[in-house]
Formats: C-alpha cells, structure tokens, sequence
C-alpha cells in the first residue's frame, strides 16, 4: 500500500512541474499612435420596464355635469299680549333646483328643473297658498369655432303650478288649477354663453308660445288670453272655449349670476316675447331677480323680486256684486326667506 501512495505523489508532481515548465513565446504587442482628429460620441439609453402585476385603474370622464339644490325657508312671527297689536303668522317655503349639463368643445346641453311651494298660516285663518311654481328649461347649442361664444341653439321651456290658486278669502272658486295655465315655448335662434362669467343670451326670431288651460270652467271664461266659450242670451253655453292658444313671435332670454360681495350672489333671469300676429311689439316680461346671502355651508338667506306682465292675463274688480274685467296689469311678488340650503 505504502509503494502505490508513493507512485500517485510522484506521478501528480511529475505533472505540476511539467505544466509549468513549458515554453511559451510572447509575440509582442505593436501599437501605431495617430494624432486624434475626431470625437465621436454615442449615447446609450437603457429601458426596463417594471411590471407592479396589478393593471392601472382607468377613469372614464364624464361629459355630464350635475348639481343639486335644496332648501327649505322658514319665517315666524308670534305676539302674546303685545300692546302694540299684531298677527302671530308662520309660513314656510320648499324649493328645489336640479341641473344637468352635457359639455362638449363644441356643443352644450344645459337642463334645469326648479320647483317652489311656501305656505303661510297666519292667526285665526286656514292656510294659505304662498308660492307655487313648477318650471323645466332645456337649451341645446353647437359651435363651429371652439374660440367663439356664439352657438346655434334651440330652447324648450315648460311651466305651471302644483295646486288650485285662489283670490283670498274666496277659497270656493279657484283662479288657477295645475295646468290651467301651463305655458311652453319652443324656437330656434342663437345663444352667446360667457362660461366664466356666467353671463347668457338668447335671442330667437322664431319661437313657438303655447298657452294651456286645462280645467274648462276656467277656459270657457277666457282665462289666460284663450278665446271665451259662445253663450246664448239666457246665459247657456252654445259653444265651448278651445283649452289652447299658440303663437309664434319673438324671444329674448338673459341669465346671469355673479358674486358681488364676498359670499352674497345675484341671480338675474330676464324673458321678453312679442307675437308676430297679436299686437307686435306689446311685450310680455317675466323677470327674477335675487340676492343669496350665505351665512355658512348649509344656512343662507334670500331676498328676490318676481314680476310678470302679461296682455293675456286680465284682471277683476267686483262692482256692486257684479264681476267686471279689467285690462292687463303688473303682477310683482317679493319674499325674504332664511333657511337651510343641502347641495349634493
């Protein structure tokens, strides 16, 4: 055993002195140097792309815009053996106003939808209607130029009231009924719309006015500008009133809101229409005007103006027990509310 270990150790030094023992021959390295004429330069860019393993949300933008309103107004005023005198009242007002606009570069579809109802109870009497109002308006424009205000536009507009409306303390024979009146306008024309300064005009040489009134009682009397039913000599009806009246004139609408101290804001809402074949140019007006005054994120207070005047709407004066019809006259409604106001 001790002669073969012997023969491995001399036969692995035998091979260590012979691998390194050999002869190697070094061909010399040989470097021409030339005068450096030229720089060139490279860039290397290195991309990697990393992989989270979870894919990236997308966000659909919406050209829908939206905005709801809601209030509630409430006013009280209460004596308790003041000397002075006076009526204990209460009176409430529910309000509402929805909007929907689609936006586009060159084109906007603005819907509105306001409704009011207010109430009042004073001391010693029933409740009275104080406010009723149902009211949708929908304008469409399109632009061809982005830089331009101007659109082509059409506008529909519809409204009437909630319940009957009565000339108090007469709560039998009702003045008004829902739909009785109800008034539509539908026409075309041009509509410059200033975004930032919530400035807006429309202007339509053709628009389409429709007058309804529903309840035929109140038709046959020629309530709100529709032809009055035919009689005989003994009173009886020979021919009803038709429950619609249309005209085509002209229309001219202007919206605008701005702050005009801090958190006070003026709302101004402007309609004048001409008929083309009844009388032009005896203009029927409707303007709103109100001042919102907020105190903080939920309470504010309102004082607006609404008036109205209408050639079609006639008034009544009782003489001697007789009712006689009086000509057009200025309709002017005022209110100052303070309340709570929820936007969502």
């Amino acid at each position: 055993m001790k002669l073969i270990h012997s023969l491995i150790i001399l036969f692995s030094l035998t091979i260590c002195i012979n691998s390194f023992s050999q002869e190697t021959e070094i061909t010399p390295l040989i470097v021409e140097l030339k005068p450096v004429t030229t720089i060139a330069t490279a860039t290397i860019t290195a991309t990697r792309a990393i992989k989270t393993g979870l894919p990236l949300p997308i966000f659909p933008v919406s050209a829908w815009q939206s905005k709801n309103t809601v209030g509630f107004d409430l006013n009280e005023i209460a004596f308790v053996n003041w000397n002075a005198g006076g009526v204990s009242s209460i009176s409430g007002l529910l309000k509402g106003n929805f909007t929907r606009i689609h936006t586009t570069e060159n084109s906007k579809w603005v819907n509105e939808l306001i409704v009011r109802y207010g109430i009042n109870k004073q001391d010693g009497l029933t409740i009275r209607k104080s406010d009723d109002e149902f009211r949708f308006n929908s304008t469409f424009g399109y632009r061809q130029n982005t830089s331009s205000n101007w659109y082509y536009s059409g506008k529909f507009n519809f409204n009437t009231q909630f319940t009957n409306g009565y000339k108090y303390p007469n709560t039998t024979t009702p003045i008004s009924q829902p739909f009785a009146p109800a008034y539509t306008f539908l026409g075309a024309g041009a509509d410059y719309f200033d975004k930032e300064k919530k400035f807006d005009v429309y202007i339509s040489p053709l628009t389409m006015k429709s007058t309804l009134v529903l309840d035929q009682t109140l038709a046959n009397k020629g309530a709100f500008g529709v032809t009055k039913a035919t009689y005989d000599s003994e009173g009886k009806i020979i021919s009803e009133s038709k429950q619609s009246k249309t005209e085509i004139g002209f229309l001219v609408t202007n919206y605008y809101k701005k702050e005009v101290w801090k958190n006070i804001t003026i709302e101004n809402r402007l309609s004048l229409y001409s008929d083309y074949a009844n009388n032009f140019g005896n203009i029927d007006v409707e303007w709103k005007l109100q001042f919102d005054l907020i105190v903080n994120q939920y309470v504010s207070a309102n004082i607006g103006t609404h008036a109205i005047y209408d050639d079609d709407v006639k008034t009544y004066e009782e003489i001697d027990g007789v009712k006689v019809e009086g000509g057009p006259t200025l309709q002017l409604r005022q209110s100052l509310g303070i309340g709570m106001v929820y936007l969502f």
